[in-house]
């Protein structure tokens, strides 16, 4: 089989008092990531050099002023400003926001015009870089603001576990509210469709979570089981898809029963992130699906109580830039799969031409 060309990340600095470019430095201070992929920061070329000597990685880091001009087997960084001021660890800055997304809205216009393959997108501080030309909870709604495209699911990945959502960044008062049969069936689609073209699983199993402790007792802890869930799963079932539920969260994980299953569909955001950083923190990825390109970012946050420390773990930005380059390599080979299928003749065309 021929060698597959190295896969071109596009890497988001983050928000630069957080732990976002240590953990950039330290998933590509191990030389081997360098020969399937390409990586191109968007920050500043000279400030990386700084923190790289900071936290004692030495590695070559190459300035691009075009991401295309990245070559295989180095570092590249694309300068999105002048320079980057001394960073403040741990402190939040409307100054660092801005730069986060000058990074994130440099990154996403190479990756429209394809100078970058995929989208690796390290921790922003949501409040910080909220400003006239950039009014959303975070990167998912940004990004599918720019894709134009309405529905997104988001979807945290281990080589163990997936677990969608059906209802994101919400505050809990409106979570029942916006629990209806059509929303969950659609977000159940949307965690099998990922799961067959991103995943490469022929037929997904999905577990579908309950919203009330104990999947509401048969009635006696609420009823949106019965109501609601119960004939979202019975109509995913009727559609081809191996769903079941619902099922009680706690018992589910603590039992062990996620291991039956291809991917997990919660309720509601803390619901199902729990879990899933419990059993996978630091090697769990955040994959947006249901975007035109392939975005993942690690499982944390900016983490500021040990920015600068030289105490981040690069593994959950490594499994991101993996995942982002198996899930492009999947969508190409579902593409290619699924072009031009042989015509399935109807059973009575079948018969008309027996001889």
């Amino acid at each position: 089989m021929a060698k597959r060309k190295p896969v071109r990340i596009g890497l988001t600095w983050g928000d630069p008092h957080g732990v976002g470019s240590e953990c950039i430095l330290k998933a590509f201070e191990d030389e081997r990531m360098l020969e399937d992929l390409t990586p191109v920061v968007y920050g500043h070329a000279e400030s990386l050099r700084q923190q790289a000597a900071h936290f004692g990685i030495r590695m070559d880091i190459r300035d691009v002023e075009d991401a295309a001009d990245a070559k295989p087997g180095i570092l590249s960084c694309v300068d999105i400003a002048p320079g980057l001021l001394e960073p403040d660890w741990g402190q939040p800055h409307p100054d660092a926001g801005e730069f986060a997304r000058l990074s994130l809205e440099s990154a996403v216009k190479d990756l429209a015009s394809t100078k970058v393959d995929v989208l690796v997108t390290a921790p922003i501080n949501k409040d910080t870089i909220q400003s006239g030309q950039f009014k959303f909870p975070g990167h998912t709604e940004y990004l599918a603001d720019k894709a134009g495209v309405k529905d997104v699911l988001m979807i945290l990945a281990s080589d163990a576990l997936r677990v969608g959502v059906v209802t994101g960044h919400l505050p809990l008062k409106d979570v029942s509210a916006n629990l209806t049969k059509d929303n969950i069936v659609h977000r159940g689609t949307m965690l099998y469709d990922s799961l067959c073209k991103d995943f490469g699983i022929a037929t997904p199993r999905i577990a579908m979570l309950g919203l009330n402790p104990h999947a509401g007792d048969n009635g006696l802890i609420g009823d949106e089981e019965k109501t609601t869930i119960l004939p979202a799963v019975r109509a995913l079932q009727e559609a081809g898809i191996q769903a079941q539920g619902p099922f009680g969260a706690d018992g589910f994980f603590g039992s062990g029963d996620h291991r039956h299953f291809d991917g997990v569909l919660a309720m509601y955001h803390d619901q199902g992130l729990i879990p899933f950083k419990s059993l996978s923190f630091g090697q769990g990825v955040n994959f947006t699906a249901g975007l035109p390109i392939v975005r993942t970012s690690p499982d944390h946050g900016t983490a500021f109580d040990i920015a600068g420390k030289g105490q981040a773990d690069g593994s959950s930005l490594r499994a991101a830039c993996w995942m982002a380059a198996d899930i492009r390599h999947r969508r190409m080979e579902y593409r290619e799969m699924t072009a031009n299928p042989l015509p399935v003749s109807r059973k009575k065309d079948h018969d008309r031409e027996r001889f």
